[in-house]
């Protein structure tokens, strides 16, 4: 049992950046680049990284990866193509991913039960319902711990969000909570000290800033001081990083932006491919908007379908010709589904009860299809997989113990895998 006590927390970018506006790069930094540009060049041919590609409102899966063109009532609009994986058919408007499918997996049968926005959101980031005795990590959080405290003088964030919050590091502390990249097409906020502000002026700062820090924790050595300190100094590292142009999208040539989008999606899997290639653990990309009561057939087809499909082909295509396929597990998912019956308004509803996430990447096997609707796509027939099954699955191909188990500041101990167990049929 790995026994890491930790306080509560949410760590946004303001926690991280905020209250170091004055300081940072005119800093003499330590001298230690050549170092890590060995270790970054290590890291990108072994360690394993994960990108969640996070559609928010709940994607109508119905429509885009189990598509049921024989049902007269539940069916809709959208006819299914082929794809690169003999046998599998997807969404017409997703003629791009349709390519890159060979790499990718459809399991069309998870049945996780929350049917509410935030308590779905919470699910599928943690695996576990939400309770009022405990607040659950994200798996990005498990992973900044687990994989991102090995990697030393390591100077980006272990756990970035991209275009919203993420989910928070819960128990685990802030420390571990989502670095958020609000829009990947600006500049990062607070990475460069006020013009008024001189070298000389911002060491005296650091200095006295460390001294408020050191004597607070002389006296109350609270879990959450200790993280606030740990913060800045991550941070600190980050602003002296020559590593911080990962962020820097200008540096990429305009075909490849063009390849993934220039809007917030496609701009977030184009950071999200760089971030993994320096070596950082969990990227997630949200793509909001799902929430398709209403006109469900027009927002996906003329708006968030197309920069999917730029966004999430390009980088699966990206990822295999750098050779990080391999070792970067791709996540596509939603809080939920959206319901077999198209309501009046020609939208769907909210729908946990039988739906489908995408997986592939690495050591999944792709090309393949796990689990199986019925033809009106209401009940599972075929090999139901819970959430449990799913975070099981990813703490597989990130290499982390499943057996692995924390305890929370009052002494209640808690599995990453509780119960579920990885699909097997994705590793065969």
């Amino acid at each position: 049992m790995i026994d890491r006590p930790r306080s509560f927390g949410q760590m946004t970018r303001r926690h991280w950046l905020g209250h170091l506006a004055s300081t940072a790069l005119g800093v003499p930094a330590i001298q230690f680049f050549a170092s890590l540009q060995a270790s970054a060049q290590h890291l990108r041919k072994t360690n394993r990284s994960c990108i969640v590609l996070w559609m928010g409102g709940g994607p109508s899966h119905l429509d885009i990866w189990d598509l049921k063109p024989d049902s007269e009532k539940n069916g809709g609009p959208f006819k299914p193509i082929d794809t690169s994986a003999p046998g599998v058919k997807i969404t017409e408007h997703l003629p791009r991913v349709a390519k890159q499918m060979h790499h990718l997996s459809i399991l069309r049968s998870l049945d996780t039960k929350e049917g509410n926005h935030d308590r779905g959101t919470y699910l599928m980031h943690t695996g576990y319902a939400p309770t009022p005795t405990v607040v659950h990590p994200g798996f990005g959080s498990y992973c900044a711990v687990e994989l991102g405290e090995k990697l030393a003088n390591f100077d980006l964030p272990h756990c970035i969000a991209i275009n919203r919050p993420g989910v928070g590091a819960g128990f685990l502390g802030m420390s571990y909570a989502p670095f958020v990249v609000q829009n990947p097409n600006a500049p990062i906020g607070n990475l460069r000290p006020p013009k008024d502000v001189d070298a000389y002026r911002m060491e005296r700062r650091l200095h006295l800033l460390g001294q408020v820090e050191n004597q607070f924790l002389a006296t109350r050595r609270a879990q959450a001081a200790i993280d606030h300190k740990s913060i800045y100094g991550k941070t600190l590292r980050m602003m002296n990083s020559r590593y911080q142009n990962a962020f820097n999208l200008d540096q990429e040539p305009d075909a490849v932006r063009e390849a993934y989008g220039r809007g917030s999606f496609g701009s977030g899997c184009l950071m999200a491919r760089r971030l993994v290639e320096q070596g950082v653990t969990y990227v997630e990309v949200a793509l909001d908007g799902w929430d398709t009561h209403t006109n469900n057939f027009e927002t996906l087809s003329q708006k968030l379908l197309p920069e999917l499909d730029k966004g999430m082909s390009a980088l699966v295509s990206d990822l295999s010709r750098r050779g990080l396929l391999g070792s970067t597990t791709i996540v596509w998912m939603g809080e939920f589904g959206r319901t077999p019956r198209i309501n009046d308004n020609a939208g769907r509803d909210h729908w946990p009860r039988s739906w489908s996430v995408v997986v592939g990447g690495g050591g999944i096997q792709g090309g393949r299809t796990i689990g199986a609707t019925d033809k009106d796509g209401i009940d599972i027939v075929d090999r139901p997989i819970g959430v449990m099954d799913l975070i099981a699955t990813l703490t597989k191909t990130m290499g982390i113990s499943l057996e692995t188990q924390y305890t929370t500041p009052r002494g209640r101990p808690i599995k990453i895998v509780d119960g579920g167990k990885p699909i097997q049929e994705l590793f065969g």
